[in-house]
């Protein structure tokens, strides 16, 4: 049984298109991977407003679970150096550290079409893309596809 890993950023998305990007993919399951998401610059994607746009209005789950985020350490490393790899390597030490496949498994539940969320506008340079590829790597069944 083979199942799609979403990802998406909130970054340089309007509610409409972020929520016409959920649908078109019938999300069922929003996991917020942010270590902050409660700033009043967030708009729309503030954890309270999000958890009731998807629950109340999409009939979408949501979870915030920064065990899936980096440190605190680890992003003020990378916006002092800039140096992605170096942050990829201590982000990727931190996920193995955090057993996330047991984490990720508990939260998804039997929850299909499940979306891992961060601020990103683009996977490349993103942790959830990292975790994304360290799921899938780990549960052969599961593909990644980034919205």
């Amino acid at each position: 049984m083979s199942m799609k890993l979403f990802t998406i950023g909130v970054s340089k998305k309007s509610a409409e298109s972020f929520f016409d990007l959920l649908k078109k993919n019938n999300i069922k399951k929003i996991i917020d991977i942010r270590l902050n998401n409660k700033s009043q610059l967030l708009g729309f994607s503030k954890e309270e407003d999000l958890k009731y746009f998807c629950e109340k209005c999409h009939s979408i789950e949501y979870a915030h679970e920064p065990l899936l985020a980096p440190t605190k350490e680890i992003l003020e490393q990378y916006r002092k150096t800039k140096d992605w790899s170096i942050y990829e390597a201590e982000f990727n030490r931190t996920i193995e550290l955090r057993s996330i496949i047991d984490i990720f498994k508990k939260i998804i539940g039997d929850t299909k079409n499940i979306c891992l969320l961060c601020s990103e506008e683009s996977s490349k340079k993103c942790h959830r893309r990292l975790v994304a590829e360290y799921i899938a790597k780990r549960q052969k069944e599961i593909e990644v596809v980034h919205l």
